[in-house]
């Protein structure tokens, strides 16, 4: 019988719902403890704020009562423009990097790979900020009743407070279906909001910069994305919020607007850039955020706020998680964040759950871009990590909640990225190796670059893309729909033909290895990561293989090729284990000798979790090998890399570690008070 996960999901989450016997007043805590982040003070630093996104807005909320800042990000405001960063180089210098692999001169190797084989330029586009929209009320000194907060389910933020007898409300949520972010702003006596509206650019300010109230009376943020690593900025971009008055006067100046006993406040904004796809950016921002508004505009607020939270709902109640409710749950998320090592609070277990899926829905939407190292949410102009999208691990991370807890649909950005990858990689397996199909390795950003970059000790890894195909896959495997097949799989195959033509036969006469490659981003002696097909690349090449097979014999097509894969991963290397008992990281017994034994990566168990290559059940001898690498790099690790740890103790069913890991996860140290996870500092995939 083919049954697909999804549905086994569903049957499970509906037994899960029907064996709940909670009362109803015991299930409404549940279902608050489990969907709200409240909080009784404004925040100061970005990682006390609020996100809102729909997807390709995001806005971080403040809530300062007498300034309320909302840091504004637009998923397509890169550094740059359209660019190749292949290097022609590299292909005439392969062979002697080859041949010095294979003769353990691993330093004159990566050495020769930097002069060579390494991306020109060197570092790839930063993502940037729009700036912020800054509201001002000058009636609002003191204040008391203070209470922000940011409901999951229904995707709204609020901050309330009293001030003078005045009870205020600030309401905001980033509307997908309207395209719009919306802030409406309420007093409980009429005529009693002052207010002053400008937009800020971030800092450095970008070139071009216009701030202005234009002729219809929105207000305009006009400016051109910066240029970085020698190509020159391309975008044009431009933030407009349109104010709706109730009661009082509104009052423009050159750059601002000014309200002044206002009833209520309803603000949309809209934010564009001039990128249509990686190769052309020739949109016009303003042209689309006008028409946008004048959309937006018509629709009164409660209307707004309906279509928007029926379109997140669609989503958002798929899953519910219920882990028990306790006292401790009572308290502001931050308190519960704060005490969460001594606590006994399995609801923020189940909060940080729901947080991880309402952030994805509000970041990765069919049609927008990929939920990057931040997701959508940046407040800086050079970011760490460039905040664009890391494949050796952290984009997948993104995407591993979307199918199991029923987000299929947020998996489309990723599919729509890797069908760029496999044109501009295509460019980039031609122009550096001479080979057919597509390539991509360790990063990529708004412009495609596939080419290695940042230096041979982090970027030397041509894997990439093949990682990212597991994604193709699991979103088929849990769906089922062969038109969806169908349509990836040129992608697939065109990813395995490039291994095709690219392993190399190992001095041993047997196996076929990447080579030059790594396992990210470790190295085996210092500064040296340069290697031969190490455990995680012939990983994910048993599935890329596997898979582009499966889908070939499912789609009834290329017998031969389907041969040409099935003999090639015979010749792969099978995992090993090493004189310390551990699986092996590299296809040489170094693991007990490398200069950071407890690095942040655990690449070579990429087998147990994502892939289920090896098992506690099927692969009895790997699983403890696998135990023993882990165990040997210990818990303590990044955001991300502590929640990698969780799921590998869990596929070895090490329930009483894989809690203590989550309750290192969920401690102050990695979680910062708005449930953002430190790396540090943020990243989303944790």
């Amino acid at each position: 019988m083919n049954v697909s996960r999804r549905t086994v999901l569903q049957a499970a989450a509906a037994t899960t719902l029907l064996n709940s016997t909670f009362s109803r007043a015991a299930g409404e805590q549940g279902a608050r403890d489990t969907s709200l982040l409240w909080y009784t003070q404004p925040a100061e630093k970005w990682v006390e704020a609020l996100p809102v996104g729909n997807g390709r807005l995001g806005a971080m909320i403040f809530g300062g009562p007498a300034l309320e800042r909302l840091q504004l990000n637009e998923d397509t405001l890169y550094a740059g423009g359209p660019y190749d960063s292949a290097n022609p180089e590299a292909r005439g210098a392969l062979a002697e990097v080859r041949t010095l692999v294979f003769s353990g001169e691993y330093e004159k190797a990566t050495e020769l790979v930097n002069a060579k084989v390494m991306a020109k330029p060197l570092l790839q586009m930063p993502y940037q900020s729009v700036g912020e929209l800054k509201l001002t009320f000058p009636r609002l000194a003191e204040f008391s009743e203070y209470r922000r907060s940011l409901d999951l389910d229904g995707a709204l933020a609020k901050t309330q407070f009293v001030s003078n007898g005045v009870t205020y409300l600030r309401e905001v949520f980033a509307s997908a279906p309207d395209n719009v972010l919306v802030i409406r702003v309420t007093a409980s006596k009429p005529g009693s909001i002052d207010m002053d509206v400008e937009f800020h650019a971030p800092e450095p300010a970008p070139p071009e910069l216009v701030r202005r109230v234009l002729p219809n009376g929105d207000l305009a943020m006009q400016a051109r994305n910066a240029g970085s690593s020698g190509v020159a900025g391309a975008l044009k971009y431009e933030a407009r919020a349109r104010l709706i008055v109730s009661g009082g006067r509104k009052e423009p100046s050159d750059a601002s607007i000014r309200i002044r006993s206002a009833d209520s406040v309803t603000i949309l904004v809209a934010m564009a850039t001039s990128y249509r796809d990686y190769q052309h950016v020739d949109l016009d921002p303003a042209a689309l955020n006008r028409d946008t508004l004048d959309r937006a505009g018509r629709i009164a607020f409660n209307q707004l706020l309906a279509r928007h939270q029926k379109d997140h709902r669609r989503l958002f109640r798929r899953v519910q998680l219920d882990l028990g409710h306790t006292p401790d749950a009572e308290r502001p998320t931050d308190e519960r964040v704060r005490t969460s090592m001594t606590s006994n609070d399995p609801a923020l277990a189940a909060l940080y759950y729901q947080y991880g899926r309402y952030l994805l829905i509000a970041c990765s939407r069919p049609g927008t871009q990929p939920a990057n190292l931040q997701g959508l949410w940046n407040d800086l102009q050079d970011p760490p990590w460039g905040c664009k999208y890391t494949i050796n691990i952290n984009t997948e991370m993104n995407y591993w909640p979307a199918e199991p807890t029923a987000l299929g649909e947020c998996v489309e950005p990723l599919i729509a990225m890797l069908k760029d990858l496999s044109v501009t990689g295509a460019r980039t397996a031609k122009t550096m190796y001479g080979a057919r199909g597509w390539v991509t390795h360790h990063n990529t950003d708004l412009w495609r670059a596939t080419a290695p970059v940042d230096g041979a000790k982090w970027g030397m890894w041509p894997m990439g893309g093949a990682w990212l195909c597991l994604h193709l896959w699991d979103h088929y495997d849990y769906g089922r729909d062969l038109s969806y097949l169908n349509s990836v799989y040129p992608v697939l195959k065109s990813c395995a033909e490039f291994f095709l033509d690219t392993l190399v036969e190992h001095p041993n006469g047997k196996w076929l290895v990447t080579n030059p490659s790594m396992s990210p981003e470790n190295m085996h002696r210092p500064n040296v990561s340069i290697a031969a097909g190490p455990a995680m690349d012939n990983q994910i090449l048993r599935d890329l293989l596997a898979n582009t097979a499966k889908a070939a014999k499912l789609l009834k097509r290329d017998d031969a090729f389907i041969k040409s894969l099935e003999s090639t991963r015979q010749r792969l290397p099978p995992d090993q284990i090493g004189s310390q008992g551990q699986l092996q990281e590299w296809l040489e017994d170094w693991d007990a000798n490398v200069p950071e034994i407890n690095h942040r990566h655990v690449s070579h168990l990429y087998g147990l979790y994502p892939s289920n290559q090896i098992s506690v059940d099927h692969t009895p001898a790997l699983a403890t090998a696998a135990r023993h690498s882990l165990d040997t790099r210990g818990d303590e690790a990044t955001g991300w890399g502590i929640g990698w740890r969780l799921n590998l103790r869990a596929r070895l069913r090490d329930g009483e570690r894989a809690h203590r890991i989550l309750k290192l996860l969920l401690g102050p140290e990695r979680t910062y008070p708005n449930l953002f996870d430190a790396h540090p500092p943020f990243q989303i995939d944790g």
